[in-house]
C-alpha cells in the first residue's frame, strides 16, 4: 500500500478563485473557457511585442494582446532569453530584446486566447485538449463519484486555474472488501489547455482521506500520462477505458461487500466478553479500547461483528494523529473479515 499526495500539493498552491464545490461546476467554467478561447496563427514576422503602461504586449497582425505570467515565459522560451533578465529591463528594452530573440522562420506560431489575453503560445508541433472534454469523460462515466470532503483551507479537491485543471474524485458509497481488508475507490484527473502538464488519470482503491487531502494506504494505483503531441485525442480512449474499468470493478466488489456487511449485521461477535477481547486483542486492538467497544456494541442491542466494527471505527475519531486513527480504522475493518 502507498500513500498518494497529489491532492495535497494541489491544496496547497489553489486560490479560492480557482476552486469548484462540484464536478459539474468545474466542467461549465472548463466547457465556457473551450467555448470562449481562441487558437490563431501567425507567421512569425507579424509577431512582435510592444512597451505599454510599464508592461509588454503582444502583438499580432497589428492586434495587441495582453500576456498572463504563463503565457509571457513561453514567449521568453521561444525567444531563448531568461524571464528574469527580461523582468528586470524596461519595456522599451525588453522590446528590443523579443525583436532581436524570437524565431523569424517559416513555421507558424500558434498563439491561444481568450478575449484579448493571450492564454499560451507555441509552435506548431502542440496539440490542444480542452479540460472539458476531458472532464466529460469523468461526468459520462463516474456519476457516482463526487469530490473528497472540504479540505484544510477550503480546499475542494476540484481546480481549474490560469495553467491547469484538476479534479479529485472518490465514490464514499463504493466501500469494498480487498485482502480482508475495507476500501473505495478514487481518481485523480488532470489537464492544461496552455503545455503547463501532461493529460493524465490516476486511479486508486483507498482506505481514508485525511483533511490534508492525503490519500492513505491506496493499492491496485493505474496511472496514465500522455504529452501533448499530434496524438494526444487518443488519451481520450484510454482515460474513457481506464474510468470504465474501475467503474465496473467497484459494482462488482460493492455487490460482494454488501454480502460481508449483511453477515456482519447477523453474526454475534462471541458469547462472553473475555472471550471477545482475546479476539480483538488477535487483531492488536489494544485492551482498554476493546472493553470500550464491547460495552459501547452491547448498548446497540444486537452484539454483532457490524456493532463491534462500528464502536470501534466511532471510537477511533478521538485519536489525536491522522496516522493512528487511519491504523485504528484498518484494524476494525479487518474484523470484517469473520463475516465472510
Amino acid at each position: 500500500m502507498t500513500h498518494l499526495t497529489q491532492a495535497h500539493e494541489q491544496l496547497f498552491r489553489r486560490n479560492p478563485d480557482e476552486r469548484f464545490n462540484t464536478l459539474s461546476q468545474l466542467w461549465e467554467h472548463c466547457h465556457q473557457e473551450k467555448q470562449e478561447s481562441l487558437t490563431r496563427w501567425y507567421a512569425p514576422v507579424d509577431v512582435r511585442t510592444e512597451p505599454e503602461n510599464g508592461h509588454l504586449t503582444l502583438v499580432a497582425n497589428d492586434e495587441p494582446f495582453e500576456m498572463t505570467d504563463w503565457s509571457f515565459s513561453q514567449l521568453c522560451k521561444l525567444a531563448n532569453v531568461s524571464k528574469d533578465t527580461v523582468n528586470q529591463l524596461t519595456g522599451r528594452t525588453a522590446s528590443l530584446v523579443f525583436e532581436e530573440t524570437l524565431p523569424r522562420g517559416t513555421k507558424p506560431l500558434q498563439v491561444f486566447t481568450l478575449d484579448h489575453q493571450v492564454r499560451s503560445v507555441h509552435g506548431v508541433s502542440y496539440t490542444r485538449l480542452f479540460n472539458a472534454d476531458v472532464l466529460a469523460l469523468a461526468l459520462e462515466f463516474t456519476t457516482d463519484f463526487e469530490g473528497a470532503q472540504e479540505a484544510m483551507g477550503g480546499g475542494t479537491g476540484l481546480y481549474c486555474g490560469e495553467q491547469d485543471m484538476f479534479a479529485f474524485l472518490i465514490d464514499p458509497t463504493g466501500w469494498a472488501e480487498i485482502d480482508g481488508q475495507s476500501f473505495a475507490p478514487g481518481f485523480f484527473l488532470w489537464n492544461s489547455e496552455v503545455g503547463r502538464r501532461t493529460v493524465g488519470v490516476q486511479t486508486f482503491w483507498f482506505q481514508a482521506v485525511c483533511q490534508n487531502h492525503i490519500v492513505w494506504d491506496a493499492v491496485e494505483v493505474v496511472d496514465f500520462t500522455r504529452k501533448h503531441t499530434t496524438n494526444v485525442h487518443e488519451a481520450l480512449d484510454n482515460i474513457r477505458r481506464i474510468l470504465h474499468d474501475l467503474t465496473k470493478k467497484r459494482d462488482e466488489r460493492r455487490d460482494s461487500f454488501v454480502k460481508v456487511i449483511r453477515n456482519a449485521m447477523r453474526e454475534r461477535f462471541g458469547t462472553e466478553d473475555e472471550d471477545a477481547l482475546k479476539l480483538l486483542g488477535q487483531y492488536g486492538i489494544n485492551r482498554s479500547l476493546a472493553e470500550e467497544a464491547i460495552r459501547v456494541a452491547k448498548s446497540q442491542g444486537a452484539f454483532t461483528i457490524f456493532a463491534v466494527v462500528d464502536a470501534l471505527t466511532r471510537l477511533s475519531q478521538r485519536i489525536e494523529f491522522a496516522g493512528d486513527r487511519t491504523q485504528a480504522d484498518m484494524r476494525a475493518s479487518q474484523i470484517l473479515a469473520l463475516a465472510v
